[in-house]
C-alpha cells in the first residue's frame, strides 16, 4: 500500500503509534543531564524525525514540536559548547596570570628604571648648566677684572706720559733759559769786576795824591 495514498489522518495515527516508544524512551533520558551526549543525540534526532513528518504530514503540531525539541537541543548543543570554551579561555586566563604578573611587574621594574634615569639626568643636565653659568660667571668676572686691570694701567701709563711731557717741558725750558742765566751771571761777574776795579783805581788814586803831599812836606 502506498503511503500518498492514505489519508494524511490516517497517517497521523500511524505515526503516533510508532512514536509513542519513542516517546518513552525519552522520558527515560530525561533523568541524565540536559547537557548529557545521549540525551542530546537523542532528542535532537527525535526533533528532527519530528519535523520531517510534521512537514510531511502537514501537520503543524508535528512540526513546531520537532523545531523546538531540535533547537533546544542545539542550543543545550551550543550553551555545552560555550562552557567549554568559557572553561578553556578560563584556564587559560589562570594558567596566563603567573606570566602576565611576572610581566606586569617586569614592566613596572623597567618603568622605575626609567623613571629613575630621567632623574638622574635632569640632575645631571642641572649641574650641568649650573657648572657652565658658573663657568660663565667666572671668565665674566676674569674679563671684568682684566678689563678693570687694563683701564688701570692705561690710566697709569697716561699719567707716566703727562709727567714725562712735563718734564720734558721743564727740561727744555731750563735748557732755553739757562743761556739767559749765563749771560747773567756774566754780566754781574763783569759789573762786579767793573766795581771793583774801578774802587782798585780810586783807592789807587787816593794813594798817588797821598804820596805826592808826604812829597810836598818831607
Amino acid at each position: 500500500m502506498n503511503l500518498t495514498t492514505l489519508p494524511k489522518s490516517v497517517l497521523r495515527l500511524q505515526y503516533k503509534i510508532a512514536r509513542f516508544p519513542l516517546g518513552l524512551i525519552e522520558q527515560q533520558l530525561r533523568f541524565l543531564p540536559t547537557d548529557a551526549p545521549p540525551r542530546l543525540m537523542y532528542e535532537r534526532g527525535l526533533g528532527m524525525l519530528d519535523g520531517i513528518v510534521g512537514s510531511v504530514l502537514d501537520d503543524q503540531e508535528i512540526a513546531t514540536r520537532g523545531a523546538l525539541a531540535t533547537e533546544r537541543a542545539d542550543a543545550v548543543k551550543r550553551a555545552e559548547q560555550l562552557d567549554s570554551q568559557a572553561a578553556a579561555e578560563k584556564r587559560a586566563a589562570d594558567a596566563e596570570v603567573p606570566w602576565a604578573r611576572e610581566r606586569a611587574a617586569t614592566e613596572q621594574e623597567v618603568a622605575r628604571r626609567d623613571r629613575e634615569q630621567e632623574v638622574e639626568q635632569a640632575r645631571e643636565r642641572a649641574q650641568e648648566r649650573a657648572k657652565q653659568a658658573e663657568n660663565e660667571a667666572e671668565q665674566e668676572k676674569a674679563a671684568a677684572t682684566a678689563k678693570a686691570d687694563q683701564e688701570v694701567a692705561a690710566k697709569r701709563r697716561a699719567t707716566d706720559a703727562v709727567k714725562k711731557d712735563e718734564e720734558r717741558i721743564h727740561k727744555a725750558e731750563e735748557e732755553a733759559a739757562e743761556p739767559a742765566k749765563v749771560s747773567l751771571k756774566d754780566a754781574v761777574a763783569k759789573q762786579l769786576e767793573a766795581k771793583e776795579a774801578k774802587e782798585r783805581a780810586h783807592d789807587a788814586g787816593e794813594v798817588a795824591e797821598f804820596e805826592k803831599i808826604e812829597h810836598k812836606n818831607p
